[in-house]
C-alpha cells in the first residue's frame, strides 16, 4: 500500500511542477524520420495490421514517449525502428519509410544494419531476465556488443564493461562482471540492459518500458539514470509505457497511441493540461489523484480495443468513446493542429462538432 501512495505521490508532484524547458527545435539535428508506417502479422487468422499510418519524428536530444494501452504497437514501432521484427511473419509495407540521419533504414545492407544496431540505435528491453543470457557473465554479455562494434582489444573491452557498470551506478563493478544474471536484483539487471545499450554510444536509445517489473524507488532511479545520460551525451530517448506518471517529468514530447494510430501528440505540458482526444482524457483518469477529498471510485474505460484483423474505416476509438457520432464511424478523423507541436485527430475538434467539456 505504501508503495502505491508513493507512486501517486510521485505523480502528483511531477504532473504539477514545471516540465522540462522546451527544446528549440530549429538547431537541432532530426535523428528519425518516420512516415507511412505501417506494419502486419500474417498469423492462422489473417493479417493483422498491428501499426497503421504511423508518423512521427526524433530530434537530437529529445525524449519522446509512447503512451497507450498494452496491444496498442508501441513496441511494434521500436522493433521496427531496430529492424528486429520476427522475419517468418511480419510484413512492413512498401509505402514505409524509416529515416536515419536521412538514410533509409529499410534499404539498408546486412553489413550496415549491423553497425546500425547498437552503435547509431540501441534498445532497453522490458524484461531483462528474457533478454540477457542466463548462461553468460554479464560482463561477458557487455564486451560482446563492445567487440561486435568496435575495435578494441579482449582487455579494453572488459574495462569498458566495468567503466559502464560503473556508469549506471552498479556497486563492486569489478566483482558484478564475474556474476550470472540470477545473481542479481531486478533493478541492477535493467542497469545491465542500460549498460548494454550504452556500450556503443549510440544517438538513439529505444527503452521499451523499462522499469515495468520494478519497484517505485528503484523506478526513480532508472528515469534518474537515463535522465542523466540524455542530458549529458545529448542522446534521444524514445520512452515506451503505458504510465503517465513516468513521462511527466521526463518526456519532452507525448505520443498518445491506440490501435496501431497516433491519436494525439504534444509536448508534456501540453497533454497533461489541454489534452483535445477523449482517449488521452480516459488515461488521465484512470490515474488515481491524491487532490480528491471525497472517496470516488477510480474511473476504469469500458469496453476492448478493435480487432486488428479487420480494416478500421473510421475512428478506431469509436466504439470506446462516450462522445462517439456518425462520422466517427463513416470516416478517418481530420489531423487538427493547436500549436507546432500538439496535434490531435478526432472529430470533436472540427468547427461544427458539438461543444463538449472536458471530464478531466
Amino acid at each position: 500500500m505504501s508503495d502505491i501512495i508513493e507512486k501517486n505521490n510521485e505523480f502528483e508532484n511531477k504532473s504539477n511542477k514545471k516540465t522540462r524547458e522546451r527544446i528549440d527545435y530549429s538547431d537541432r539535428k532530426k535523428i528519425l524520420e518516420v512516415k507511412s508506417l505501417n506494419i502486419s502479422f500474417n498469423t492462422y487468422a489473417g493479417e493483422v495490421k498491428a501499426v497503421r499510418g504511423v508518423n512521427f519524428d526524433i530530434y537530437e536530444g529529445e525524449a519522446l514517449a509512447f503512451v497507450g494501452e498494452s496491444g496498442c504497437g508501441k513496441t511494434v514501432v521500436s522493433k521496427a525502428i531496430l529492424q528486429i521484427l520476427p522475419e517468418h511473419n511480419s510484413e512492413i509495407k512498401k509505402e514505409s519509410s524509416i529515416k536515419y540521419m536521412g538514410e533509409e533504414v529499410l534499404n539498408m545492407s546486412k553489413k550496415r544494419l549491423q553497425s546500425y544496431k547498437g552503435s547509431d540505435v540501441s534498445m532497453i528491453f522490458q524484461d531483462p531476465m528474457t533478454s540477457l543470457n542466463p548462461t553468460m557473465k554479464i560482463g561477458k554479455q557487455i564486451e560482446e556488443s563492445i567487440l561486435l562494434h568496435t575495435k578494441m582489444s579482449k582487455a579494453e573491452a572488459k574495462e569498458e564493461a566495468i567503466r559502464l557498470l560503473k556508469m549506471v551506478n552498479i556497486p563492486n563493478a569489478e566483482e558484478r562482471v564475474k556474476q550470472y544474471p540470477h545473481e542479481l536484483s531486478g533493478g541492477m539487471r535493467q542497469r545491465v540492459m542500460i549498460a548494454i545499450a550504452l556500450a556503443c554510444n549510440p544517438n538513439l536509445i529505444l527503452a521499451d518500458e523499462p522499469t515495468t517489473a520494478l519497484d517505485v524507488t528503484v523506478q526513480a532511479q532508472i528515469l534518474d539514470l537515463l535522465r542523466e545520460l540524455r542530458d549529458k551525451n545529448n542522446t534521444s530517448i524514445v520512452l515506451v509505457t503505458h504510465d503517465l506518471g513516468v513521462v511527466a517529468d521526463f518526456a519532452d514530447r507525448i505520443q498518445i497511441m491506440y490501435a496501431g494510430e497516433i491519436m494525439e501528440v504534444g509536448t508534456v505540458r501540453e497533454i497533461f493540461e489541454d489534452p483535445k482526444h477523449p482517449y488521452t482524457w480516459a488515461l488521465l483518469m484512470s490515474v488515481p489523484r491524491l487532490d480528491i477529498e471525497e472517496r470516488t471510485e477510480l474511473y476504469s474505460l469500458e469496453g476492448t480495443p478493435p480487432d486488428l484483423l479487420l480494416d478500421i474505416k473510421g475512428c478506431p476509438f469509436v466504439d470506446r468513446c462516450d462522445y462517439a457520432m456518425e462520422i466517427c464511424r463513416e470516416r478517418k478523423p481530420e489531423t487538427t493542429a493547436f500549436s507546432e507541436f500538439h496535434k490531435c485527430r478526432c472529430w470533436l475538434n472540427h468547427e461544427n462538432a458539438p461543444k463538449v467539456e472536458k471530464p478531466c
